[in-house]
């Protein structure tokens, strides 16, 4: 294999690990926010899960065009 091929699925799989993060993290902060101010509403959990995954393909899409 070259090594743009191995370079580009080195940043693919920080991708999948970032977006798992980061829509983790943003759905245990819209859950701590439903929970202690909202009576437990279920969409704040579903934005926080947006963002995140919003976040992590927008850091996904700089990465990959830094790599041409």
């Amino acid at each position: 294999m070259s090594s743009s091929e191995d370079r580009y699925r080195e940043s693919r799989n920080r991708c999948f690990a970032d977006a798992i993060v980061k829509t983790a993290g943003g759905i245990v902060m819209g859950a701590t926010v439903a929970l202690l101010f909202l009576r437990r509403r279920r969409w704040p959990v579903w934005i926080g899960a947006g963002f995140g995954i919003g976040l992590a393909y927008r850091s996904c899409e700089r990465n990959m065009k830094a790599l041409k």
